[in-house]
């Protein structure tokens, strides 16, 4: 018997735009804008936040330089699984597997939470009402070709940019002092007691662009895999800083963390380019939501297919309808949607509070993504390589490790006041809990395969299939 399943994903099928368009999609720009950038002047009173972005953008670049050397290497869907495995052993890999579903599932899920009490605030209704509609189309779509989901992704990502564009426009065309400002970038602005929680919130914007890494066996190239990653997050860096930067100009630094109270905020400095805008980025607010769920939602359905190939999970789940190749993993994807509608219903049937959903699910699984990159980093550094690639083998990955156990330490320190609890609060404590106790569930599971499945064991990270068992599909790009 073999140790894994000869079944593939379609290859050659994800071009480097494909893979840009998706991270970018995955981690919303439009979201980030209307929500997590007045969200965290409001919650912190950080005035440097623009110089915060700058310095979270270059720790999360530094983290997936080593990253995606380890992806490119490894080739395997389920990313941070195969990646542990490799670089830190067998046991690790599977507890980094069940961490990478826990917290990609967390960020998919809490969006529903999102759009529902987005869109009902627009037109009225349950929230949980619209969060169906959206689990069922993401659904629909979760089970077809990546590929083709893109072509509407790119469409929504390039409204959504507009849209921030056009906010630096609005914003810095009328500052309120009259002149424009840069205390935003301002070092001394840093020296406050929020920039803890800044530094937390400001690294959840940046999550979802490791996301292409889990389409290495798909990409038409896996050199693009490190080029959308480390792209992304430059771009986004600017786009965020530049977005945060022009919020403090339209009403002054000084009063940027008090008028961000107001979630009117981003709609009333926009609107000042024209009425269209507003209803413009409405629109791109909302299909942007959807856009980021589809894509993280194809994220986690692969982690199921590969870990199921490898019968760390049911082998039932990777093989799914007919053949070797599949364009979609529909066991995956119907996986996901089913967790999805339980968590849903399980928080409409108490009464919760939506944005409640959000928060906690979201900041539960950026901290575990995060986790995830400082693991990944942790075996790039440990690889192989002898004399070669020196800066992204060793000197980014312990860079990127020493940003990131401090933005790490920052978001347990300061998760209370992220989830909006009462000073001296224990129970914000439960994420950190959560993860450690699905690492050590994970641990657990690994040391029983070894004992009772040694097949299954041998094969933890290896599950790649051979390219003339599973012969490559017909190249599809946009």
């Amino acid at each position: 018997m073999s140790m894994y399943s000869q079944v593939a994903l379609a290859r050659r099928t994800m071009t480097l735009f494909a893979l840009l368009v998706l991270g970018g999609a995955a981690a919303s720009p439009a979201a980030a804008l209307f929500g997590g950038i007045p969200g965290t002047y409001a919650a912190t009173g950080v005035t440097a936040l623009p110089l915060v972005f700058v310095v979270v953008a270059g720790v999360v670049a530094l983290l997936l330089v080593g990253y995606a050397a380890m992806a490119r290497r490894v080739g395997h869907p389920a990313a941070y699984y195969g990646i542990v495995a490799r670089g830190l052993g067998r046991g690790w890999g599977v507890a980094a597997g069940l961490l990478s579903l826990v917290a990609y599932n967390a960020i998919q899920i809490s969006l529903y939470g999102l759009f529902g009490a987005v869109v009902a605030g627009y037109l009225g209704g349950a929230w949980w009402v619209w969060a169906g509609l959206a689990v069922v189309l993401v659904a629909v779509l979760g089970v077809r070709a990546i590929v083709v989901s893109t072509r509407v992704m790119a469409t929504v990502l390039a409204v959504s940019l507009l849209v921030v564009v056009g906010f630096v426009v609005a914003g810095a065309g009328r500052p309120a002092a009259g002149g424009l400002s840069w205390e935003g970038f301002h070092p001394s602005g840093l020296a406050v007691s929020g920039v803890g929680g800044a530094l937390a919130l400001c690294v959840a914007a940046f999550m979802g662009l490791e996301a292409p890494a889990s389409f290495v066996e798909e990409a038409v190239d896996r050199r693009s895999i490190s080029r959308a990653m480390v792209g992304g997050v430059l771009v986004l860096g600017v786009v965020y800083a530049a977005a945060a930067w022009a919020m403090g100009v339209a009403v002054g630094p000084g009063a940027v963390a008090g008028a961000a109270a107001d979630p009117a905020l981003p709609w009333t400095v926009l609107g000042r380019l024209g009425g269209w805008w507003v209803p413009v980025a409405e629109v791109g607010l909302v299909f942007g939501i959807v856009m980021s769920m589809l894509a993280f939602h194809a994220v986690a359905s692969r982690y199921v297919f590969a870990m199921a190939r490898e019968r760390v999970l049911p082998e039932v789940l990777a093989r799914t309808g007919v053949g070797t190749r599949v364009s979609a993993p529909r066991g995956g994807s119907l996986t996901q949607t089913g967790v999805a509608v339980a968590v849903v219903a399980g928080f409409a049937a108490v009464g919760a509070d939506p944005m409640v959903m959000f928060v906690w699910l979201s900041t539960l699984g950026a901290m575990g993504l995060l986790c995830l990159l400082l693991a990944a980093s942790l075996a790039a550094s440990r690889a192989d390589v002898g004399d070669a690639g020196w800066w992204q083998w060793r000197v980014a990955p312990w860079l990127g490790l020493v940003g990131g156990v401090l933005v790490l330490g920052a978001m347990v320190v300061n998760v209370g006041s992220l989830l909006g609890a009462p000073s001296g609060s224990w129970w914000p404590l439960l994420l950190p809990v959560i993860l450690a106790a699905t690492v050590v569930a994970g641990g657990v599971w690994a040391v029983s395969l070894r004992r009772s499945r040694p097949d299954i064991w041998h094969g933890i990270g290896e599950g790649t299939p051979s390219t003339h068992a599973v012969p490559d599909a017909v190249s599809v790009s946009i």
